[in-house]
């Protein structure tokens, strides 16, 4: 028989994608906080990411993500940090992002 495969089309702004790469870019955001707020996996972001940044910044952002500097995994991360945000920061939820 036939295999389906069942695509999930997801619709972003512009916005949406500007502030996923900019959460990709920051080392102490972890992927686990960007599928959190926009519902989208690690593999998701790394595809968006190859197709918005310039072949040279993406091999960048790749390098760093895997490097000790990044705390990107929820695995490399201490385990004394047990949230998402700073807790002075502004409160962001639903894919509303709060501006000072």
């Amino acid at each position: 028989m036939y295999n389906y495969l069942i695509l999930q089309i997801v619709i972003m702004t512009e916005r949406e994608i500007d502030r996923i790469i900019e959460m990709a870019w920051e080392d102490r955001t972890p992927f686990e906080a960007i599928e959190f707020q926009f519902n989208t996996p690690e593999q998701e972001v790394i595809k968006l990411m190859r197709r918005n940044l310039k072949p040279s910044s993406f091999r960048l952002w790749r390098k760093r993500v895997n490097s000790g500097v990044s705390q990107k995994h929820g695995k490399k991360r201490s385990s004394e940090i047990s949230r998402f945000r700073c807790s002075r920061q502004n409160t962001i939820a639903n894919n509303k992002i709060s501006k000072r």
